[in-house]
C-alpha cells in the first residue's frame, strides 16, 4: 500500500543550470513524509509530536526536473521495519517519467529523555499496515575515516533549525553542496556553464547539529574517479573536538570525459 503526495514546485528550487537543485529533492521527501505521518492514524501522528529522527538518506537521481506548474507526484511507503527504526521508500514522478528513487531511515525519539527508543507495539502495527517493500537501493560504499581533505567552513543559519531545535536533516545536503562547489571550483575550475550532474547521494546522520556562531567544518575527499565521473566522501565535523555529525557520499557525472589535468587535480584530493 502506497501513499501519494503532490508536491508543488517553487521557482527558488532551481539551480544555476535551470533544473531543480539536487538538495531541493530532500525538501520534497520531507514534505511527503510529514504528510504521510499526519494523514495516518493518531499513533502515526504522535510520532511527529514525541519525536522521530532521520538517521539516513539514499537518493538516486534519474532525470532532471524542470520547473512546471504541475506538482511532483511522490509515491511513498514503509519499506522496512526493525526494532527501533523503520525505512520509508519513495518514487518521484514529474509527469509520467520516474525522476528519482529514495530511502529514508527513521528512528523514534523520546524528546523528554533526549534519547532513541524502540518502536511501540501499536506503532509497529500502524507501520505494518502500509508496509510494501520496493526495489532496494544498494548503498554506496563507505569511505574510511579521513583526517585530511578539502576543508570548508560551515556556518549554521538560525533558519536552518527545525521544530526540535536542531539543524533540519534537509540542510545537511545544502552544506555538502556548498563544500562540493568550493572544491570543484578550485580543482576543476568549474563554472556554471560546465554541466555536472549529481546521480546519487547517500548520507548517515550521526549526531544533531546545534546552532552556534563558531563554524563547523565540511571535509571532502575524492573516493573514486571514473572516465567522466567521480565520487566524493564527506563528513561534517566540529574542527575543535573532532566530533563527526554526518557522513556522505556523492557521485558526480560530467557531460564529457575528465581531462588529464582534471584527473590529476582530483587525484591530489584522493583517498586512492
Amino acid at each position: 500500500m502506497t501513499h501519494t503526495y503532490l508536491c508543488p514546485l517553487r521557482w527558488g528550487d532551481l539551480d544555476a543550470q535551470g533544473h531543480v537543485n539536487n538538495a531541493s529533492y530532500l525538501d520534497y521527501l520531507q514534505e511527503a513524509r510529514v504528510d504521510f505521518l499526519l494523514s495516518g492514524p493518531p499513533i502515526m501522528q504522535r510520532l511527529l509530536d514525541t519525536g522521530v529522527l532521520v538517521v539516513s538518506h539514499q537518493v538516486e537521481y534519474l532525470h532532471p526536473i524542470h520547473f512546471s506548474e504541475e506538482p511532483i507526484r511522490i509515491e511513498l511507503w514503509v519499506d522496512s521495519i526493525g526494532a527501533s527504526r523503520f525505512s520509508i521508500g519513495y518514487e518521484l514522478f514529474s509527469g509520467e517519467p520516474l525522476v528519482a528513487r529514495a530511502r529514508t531511515g527513521a528512528a523514534p525519539f523520546d524528546l523528554a529523555s533526549n534519547s532513541l527508543r524502540r518502536l511501540l507495539p501499536e506503532e509497529r502495527v500502524a507501520l505494518e499496515a502500509v508496509h510494501a517493500p520496493g526495489q532496494p537501493l544498494s548503498p554506496l560504499p563507505r569511505a574510511g575515516r579521513h583526517e585530511s581533505g578539502h576543508s570548508y567552513p560551515l556556518r549554521v543559519r538560525w533558519s536552518d533549525l527545525d521544530s526540535y531545535g536542531h539543524v533540519n536533516n534537509v540542510k545537511y545536503y545544502d552544506y555538502i553542496q556548498e563544500a562540493r562547489i568550493a572544491l570543484m571550483s578550485q580543482v576543476l575550475e568549474w563554472s556554471a556553464e560546465d554541466v555536472w550532474v549529481i546521480v546519487r547521494q547517500d548520507m548517515e546522520y550521526l549526531k544533531p547539529i546545534d546552532f552556534r556562531t563558531e563554524p563547523y567544518e565540511v571535509r571532502t575527499v575524492v573516493a573514486a574517479i571514473g572516465q567522466r565521473s567521480f565520487t566524493l566522501a564527506v563528513d561534517i565535523n566540529d574542527p575543535g573536538s573532532g566530533t563527526v555529525f554526518a557522513t556522505a557520499r556523492t557521485v558526480v557525472v560530467g557531460q564529457a570525459p575528465l581531462s588529464n589535468t582534471a584527473r590529476s587535480r582530483l587525484e591530489s584530493w584522493s583517498l586512492l
